[in-house]
């Protein structure tokens, strides 16, 4: 099963997406956008900055657990992820987003 991006709307009105694995796990999530088409096109920079190994940022959250943010060239962020137990498990998760994104299939949940 393949990845898909989810887009929802967030209690304020704006828009979002995550990035789920096939199994349906989250493995990036976006900032709030104000329209659906926004959104969108934040789906497709995922889509064309998440082959680039050079578009991640490998950092620790604030409870110093592993985690990662993907930029896109103008170096502003498009997609977070989730905190991880391990380097390793982050490792994981950036080539789950490397693999995922490029094809993912997306969901609508706003319509």
């Amino acid at each position: 099963m393949s990845g898909k991006f989810v887009i929802d709307k967030a209690s304020n009105g704006q828009f979002y997406f995550n990035l789920r694995a096939g199994n349906g796990e989250p493995i990036l999530r976006s900032e709030t956008y104000v329209t659906r088409a926004s959104a969108e096109h934040g789906i497709e920079s995922v889509r064309k900055n998440a082959p680039l190994d050079e578009r991640y940022q490998r950092k620790d959250n604030t409870k110093g657990e592993p985690m990662f943010t993907l930029k896109a060239g103008n170096h502003e962020v498009i997609g977070v992820s989730e905190s991880y137990s391990s380097a390793s498990a982050r490792d994981n998760g950036i080539e789950s987003v490397k693999t995922n994104a490029p094809d993912a299939t997306v969901q609508d949940n706003t319509k």
